[in-house]
């Protein structure tokens, strides 16, 4: 059970969430991790051909995923998709330190082994795509991988990146209590008063945010950074090695929609971007229309 340390959302904070049926699961054995409960969806047949790991991103969580699994499992396709640490029903640590690069990435590594994924369809968005393009440097996650499916992301490698990051980064740092929903909402999605809510549901108070406040400080841009070492092989891999099918979704308002443009380049054989004109950088809030293409693209329909 939580301590002073690690706080745990109450479970009647996700009560009534709208479109959002999935039972929860739950994982609280993972190696490193001892004393530490991780929240995931896992749908569908567990003997399918092809499992889709969606990793959600910053401030969110798995309920990002709500429009794109109906369409997903319909496809006869295994779902997962886990809440990192410090988001949605996994546990939240208090402190800001224990929140890394490698924190964040190894829980990835080791929740896939206790679940023993295959086939796996990489899908990732915003730190979904930070962290989950990292991956496949690992050889064990690299065995299980088949397909990519990306949104709106960027993979930095020491670097500086654009303007927005930056404007981003400081309004978190200066924002003690941060309005999550009302964020998504600000980013053009479309969201009612109750999906707004399911959006605040894993943040009672500030104290629950420590994740979230400190996800814009470990974007690795400076070349010192925890996680460039990964990120600069990530590159290599994706640019010089990858060999499986990509597809590429783009909402065409993020502020940050040139990264997607340069990451394409980086990534081997990947075709023409799918883009959303109406989408800003929470592409699944346009979930059904895009993972309809993305199936379609992969021949899965």
């Amino acid at each position: 059970m939580p301590n002073d340390n690690v706080l745990r959302t109450p479970d009647d904070r996700f009560t009534d969430l709208p479109d959002f049926p999935f039972p929860p699961t739950y994982v609280d054995d993972l190696a490193g991790y001892e004393g530490l409960r991780a929240h995931y969806l896992d749908l569908g047949p567990r003997n399918a051909d092809r499992t889709f790991l969606c990793l959600h991103g910053e401030p969110t969580w798995s309920y990002l995923y709500r429009k794109m699994i109906p369409v997903l499992l319909d496809s006869g396709a295994r779902v997962v998709a886990p809440d990192f640490f410090g988001f949605g029903r996994s546990d939240k640590p208090v402190e800001d330190s224990v929140y890394t690069f490698g924190f964040h990435r190894e829980f990835l590594l080791r929740f896939v082994e206790r679940l023993d994924l295959h086939d796996i369809t990489l899908v990732v968005q915003d730190w979904g795509g930070t962290l989950g393009l990292t991956l496949p440097v690992d050889p064990g996650f690299r065995a299980r991988l088949d397909r990519l499916f990306v949104m709106n992301t960027v993979l930095p490698i020491g670097e500086p990146l654009g303007p927005h990051f930056y404007q981003w980064r400081s309004l978190v740092r200066d924002t003690p209590d941060l309005p999550v929903g009302q964020w998504i909402r600000d980013s053009g999605a479309d969201l009612t008063e109750h999906e707004l809510a399911a959006y605040d549901a894993p943040f009672p108070d500030r104290r629950f945010q420590a994740g979230a406040r400190v996800f814009p400080d470990l974007a690795m841009v400076e070349p010192q950074m925890d996680g460039v070492t990964e990120s600069r092989a990530a590159q290599r891999f994706w640019t010089e090695e990858w060999t499986g099918q990509s597809f590429m979704a783009i909402g065409a308002n993020d502020p940050d929609v040139d990264t997607m443009h340069t990451l394409r380049n980086q990534i081997r054989d990947c075709p023409d971007p799918h883009v959303v004109t109406e989408a800003g950088h929470f592409l699944q809030e346009w979930g059904e229309p895009v993972t309809r293409a993305a199936l379609r693209y992969f021949g899965d329909r």
